[in-house]
């Protein structure tokens, strides 16, 4: 046998080639794996009821959980349109965008107090009233 075949040059073993797809296949699920640890998390809605301390008027509205948020916000559009008593802040609050950006609908400059319910758990809280798009309510971490 010429010395060439007994080393293997120019001749394929099989397990060797099957060893190499396997490898690539492997890594490649396991990129896959790590790229998929790296995706966003989906948004976590909940429903939540809040009621008014003055009237009693209950009701219940769908809150983002956000655990990046700094706090408990209530959009404009919701406290004008039910009529929640807004209490003035002694000083304004600026308000960043996830982004970095200001918020669009400027500084916070009133807050409203509600009674928060969910699944048999009732808490007082305050909430910074600013422009939240077409979202109703945030929890945040106050």
């Amino acid at each position: 046998m010429p010395r060439a075949q007994e080393e293997g040059a120019g001749i394929t073993d099989p397990r060797r080639v099957a060893g190499t797809v396997n490898q690539k296949a492997v890594q490649r699920k396991e990129a896959r794996e790590v790229r998929q640890t790296f995706k966003p998390l989906r948004e976590v809605w909940m429903n939540v009821g809040i009621e008014k301390v003055d009237t009693h008027e209950r009701r219940t509205v769908k809150a983002l959980l956000d655990s990046g948020a700094m706090g408990l916000f209530m959009s404009k559009g919701l406290a004008q349109k039910r009529g929640y008593k807004l209490m003035k802040l002694d000083q304004p609050l600026q308000v960043r965008n996830v982004d970095g950006t200001g918020n669009s609908g400027g500084a916070i400059t009133h807050e409203v107090e509600v009674n928060m319910f969910y699944r048999g758990h009732v808490e007082r809280v305050r909430m910074d009233v600013c422009e939240l798009g077409k979202t109703d309510v945030i929890l945040g971490m106050p």
